[in-house]
């Protein structure tokens, strides 16, 4: 565990806890959730995969030209601890779904909610949680590498799942992959995804197999493994911050209702036009309300926030903005915000250096297997500064990775639109600016925490 940032109290807990709970590991009320021999408490629904109980094993084969299919547990549940092994062929695609729906009323009834995701591809997102039918991946593997290097591929691998409250976390053969806070599903049936291969004749028949399926479900915060914070976690809740969150000394910049953080760059007020609390979201409605700025200044920081876009919308978050601002001076390095589909933009500048994600009109985003957009719904940013190293992620995903102030990164300034700035990007502190580029565009859960 990476404990350099954690106050000493805090490491202390941690380690008592992680004793008692190694003493304690072996009377763990577990409960089997297979009986070794049939499939009953099990009902199919989906898909046409064939899945069989045997000897100890449940297996499931798909034939091709047929949906997602799902074995589900017939009981719900709600807070618990999962494990289970898990073999899949390589090639394929599977997983296990938690705290899952099937309502005649949503999309005729298709299985959908949280699934612990078992993934053969090079990407290596195994135990990353998706959501099924719904909104897609919430946890992603791609800022956790030691996670994504836990999975055998062709080989037997074990899975650990606590669901507790909100918080959701995941284990791959010992290793802390996801931490996932949302309470979008609080209870919901267990099941075991076949997922489908197309029209791909070559995968058909192939096996995926679980075994040792075991749950606790009396009390089961007493058997939860000791926090990892090591890995990000991802919190989904609206304008909360989560107790990992209060331990590490995030601070809301915006909480849904209080805008104080927030000043126009020319009057020490909230600006009376252009920008409102709706809904416990704050909009910019576009209606030349100009950009606001943070009353703060900040070095070195972790800035979190979600945002939705309008279609066609251009809006932005810059950072290390000239802390003495002037007309015209309002610059700094900006992660933009556009919508990519519909937005001129995001085909000027070079090589997608002004898409979503980027350093505006200087580094594109990188992102082998896609940014993981929602297009119509919130999206999670995160920016972290530690003097002179940047990121940008975009759900979890590292798009950007630069350093400020060498040769490579003036060169770039050099050919931009900013070379006419001699101070650009320069202010080790500086504020955080919302962009009003005459677009609506939606923020909520503006949180920060200080570096040293």
């Amino acid at each position: 565990m990476n404990t350099k940032s954690l106050p000493l109290s805090l490491i202390i807990l941690l380690t008592t806890i992680n004793g008692l709970a190694a003493l304690a590991a072996a009377d763990a009320p577990w409960k089997p959730l297979f009986n070794g021999s049939d499939l009953a408490g099990w009902t199919q629904r989906g898909g046409k995969a064939q899945y069989n109980a045997q000897q100890g094993l449940i297996v499931g084969r798909i034939a091709p030209n047929t949906a997602n299919a799902f074995l589900c547990t017939d009981e719900t549940y709600a807070d618990f601890i999962l494990e289970y092994d898990m073999f899949i062929t390589p090639g394929l695609n599977s997983g296990v779904q938690i705290r899952s729906l099937s309502d005649p009323a949503y999309h005729n009834g298709r299985v959908h909610g949280y699934q612990v995701e078992a993934d053969t591809a090079k990407r290596a997102w195994s135990a990353g949680i998706y959501d099924e039918a719904r909104r897609g991946w919430l946890y992603p593997l791609a800022a956790n590498p030691k996670a994504r290097n836990a999975f055998k591929n062709g080989q037997w691998n074990h899975f650990r799942v606590e669901a507790i409250g909100p918080h959701l976390r995941t284990f791959l053969n010992g290793i802390p992959c996801a931490d996932l806070v949302d309470d979008m599903t609080p209870n919901g049936f267990i099941a075991l995804q076949v997922h489908n291969i197309g029209k791909n004749q070559t995968l058909a028949n192939l096996p995926v197999k679980w075994r040792n399926l075991r749950i606790i479900t009396d009390q089961p915060e007493k058997w939860a493994l000791p926090l990892d914070y090591s890995i990000p976690q991802v919190n989904l809740m609206p304008n909360t911050l989560s107790p990992r969150e209060r331990d590490l000394g995030y601070q809301f910049l915006f909480d849904g209702a209080n805008v104080g953080a927030w000043r126009t760059p020319a009057q020490d007020r909230f600006p009376v036009k252009g920008w409102k609390v709706q809904d416990n979201q704050l909009v910019g409605t576009g209606q030349q309300g100009g950009d606001i700025i943070s009353r703060q200044t900040f070095r070195n920081f972790e800035l979190k926030l979600d945002f939705r876009l309008t279609k066609g919308a251009n809006s932005g978050v810059k950072y290390l903005v000239n802390p003495t601002p002037k007309k015209g001076e309002l610059v700094g390095p900006e992660y933009q915000l556009l919508d990519d589909r519909n937005h001129p933009d995001a085909k000027r500048g070079a090589a997608g250096n002004r898409t979503l994600g980027a350093l505006y009109d200087l580094i594109p985003p990188h992102a082998p297997y896609g940014k993981r957009v929602k297009w119509n719904g919130w999206n999670q940013l995160f920016i972290r500064v530690q003097g002179d190293h940047v990121e940008h992620y975009l759900n979890n995903i590292l798009l950007v990775k630069y350093q400020r102030n060498n040769q490579m990164f003036n060169a770039l300034v050099a050919r931009s639109k900013y070379a006419k700035y001699p101070n650009f990007a320069k202010h080790d502190t500086g504020h955080l600016l919302l962009q009003d580029h005459g677009d609506t565009v939606y923020f909520r859960s503006i949180k920060i925490r200080i570096l040293p």
